[in-house]
């Protein structure tokens, strides 16, 4: 063989790895997150104090869904406090500012959302939504929990629809669009201050006949996607299971794993632990398809 073609050969062997490691690496896409508080990852300090951070399961997913092949840059439109209904109406500027989160002051969140996701349409790659927990959880302190529970039931099953629906209308049919619902937080009544066993036990029965079902009929309906957070914390399980809590309390399984997940059992307040959200995360990288 003529050595100069020999050099040539060696050059293009010794080229080749790198060029086929650049062709192998995924494309960076945006992940657009919209919703209220637990998109935001609000975290408490104290009781009734906190603060936005990075621990939530927004700022999660793109580190998890690396091992699905998938480069995501995270885009937050949540707001702390958002309902189904301040989603579709609110137009004020969100009241806390959000790590990385974008500024849309004049637009509803989820016009502000829809106008990213068209501008860079074929660029988006994952959306979530977490929204419907402030329209349910104000029925702790109602009188009338049950038809304070059924009212807000058929409100997110109408305002979700609608969110979803436009979500996928500014997405296309391609992007994955997943929602997420909660830990069942109302079980934490089962200890503490001002402890209601029985509103907990109804909590269970809330989240698995009423909530859980009107979201995954909603997102269902515009291709989405509904993770359960509710099953995958255990809230589900067995209340006869007893286990001790580190104050050396004896409670149910379910009670004990929502006490470990989020800070209803210490502070009385609704937001997840690091872990809990690192949960959240998780199941939406789960629904993720492999590339």
């Amino acid at each position: 063989m003529n050595p100069s073609r020999m050099i040539v050969l060696a050059l293009v062997a010794a080229l080749a790895p790198p060029a086929a490691a650049e062709a192998a690496k995924p494309t960076r896409q945006y992940y657009v997150s919209l919703g209220d508080s637990y998109a935001t990852g609000f975290q408490p300090t104290a009781a009734g104090q906190g603060a936005n951070t990075r621990n939530g399961f927004a700022y999660q997913v793109p580190k998890l869904a690396k091992a699905k092949g998938r480069r995501y840059e995270l885009v937050n439109f949540g707001c702390g406090g958002e309902t189904t209904v301040s989603l579709l109406e609110r137009t004020e500027r969100c009241s806390a500012s959000v790590p990385g989160g974008r500024d849309y002051a004049g637009r509803t969140q989820i016009a502000a959302a829809e106008r990213f996701i068209r501008k860079h349409r074929a660029k988006v790659g994952l959306i979530t939504v977490s929204i419907g927990g402030n329209d349910v959880t104000k029925c702790v302190r109602d009188p009338n929990t049950i038809p304070c529970v059924v009212a807000a039931v058929t409100a997110i099953n109408e305002n979700v629809a609608t969110i979803a629906r436009r979500l996928r209308k500014a997405a296309g049919r391609k992007v994955r669009i997943v929602g997420i619902t909660y830990p069942d937080v109302i079980l934490g009544q089962w200890v503490g201050e001002n402890a209601n066993q029985d509103l907990a036990k109804l909590s269970v029965v809330a989240f698995k006949d009423f909530i859980n079902p009107a979201l995954t009929k909603a997102y269902a309906a515009a291709g989405g996607t509904l993770v359960d957070v509710t099953a995958a914390s255990g809230a589900y399980g067995s209340l006869d299971e007893l286990v001790t809590l580190p104050s050396g309390t004896l409670v149910p399984k379910p009670v004990a794993e929502v006490c470990r997940l989020t800070y209803y059992c210490e502070f009385r307040d609704i937001h997840a632990r690091t872990s809990g959200y690192r949960l959240i995360a998780e199941l939406i990288v789960k629904a993720l398809p492999r590339r």
